[in-house]
């Protein structure tokens, strides 16, 4: 029996039209991307409806969070910034996941949306989670790392940024 390389090995049609592998390639971003968004909106609308959470103090407050983990952050001078005005500060993150899960959602402006929420999970990598241990029991990294497909390839199917390439192609925009 003989070892060698497999003659079967998958090179994708040139027209795009391979079957079920070139389809599942082409739509291996979109769980992704849902699933990103999804969360995101969520947070962002959940931060929004805690009365708790946009105060200065309190059990479950942002102030009382910032103060919680900034001896323990990696860049306290980051979360001395959000201590400021930690209601601000509160009020940025959630409209800024607001913002950033509609984006990603509709697939508009994909890349600089996705850019936004591995910010905002690197932001709170270095900050709320950074103490966590072992690291990967903090939730923030793999929340960063998953934005990066994104970053790269943005949302080339079923997305607002695909009807705007696509009218540009066809000259109609």
């Amino acid at each position: 029996m003989t070892h060698g390389m497999r003659a079967d090995s998958h090179t994708p049609r040139p027209d795009g039209d391979g079957g079920l592998r070139d389809t599942a390639a082409r739509y291996a971003l979109l769980p992704l991307r849902i699933f990103l968004g999804v969360t995101f909106v969520y947070a962002g609308l959940d931060k929004l409806t805690d009365s708790a959470f946009l105060k200065d103090s309190g059990a479950g407050s942002i102030g009382d969070m910032m103060r919680a983990v900034r001896d323990s952050s990696a860049i306290p001078a980051l979360v001395d910034m959000a201590l400021e005005s930690p209601v601000g500060f509160g009020y940025a993150i959630a409209f800024g996941e607001l913002a950033v899960g509609i984006g990603t959602l509709l697939g508009l402006l994909t890349r600089i949306a996705a850019l936004g929420g591995a910010l905002i999970s690197l932001s709170l990598w270095l900050t709320v989670s950074w103490a966590a241990e072992p690291y990967y029991y903090g939730n923030d990294l793999p929340y960063l790392m998953a934005w990066t497909p994104l970053i790269l390839a943005g949302a080339p199917l079923l997305s607002v940024d695909a009807a705007l390439r696509a009218r540009r192609r066809r000259g109609t925009f």
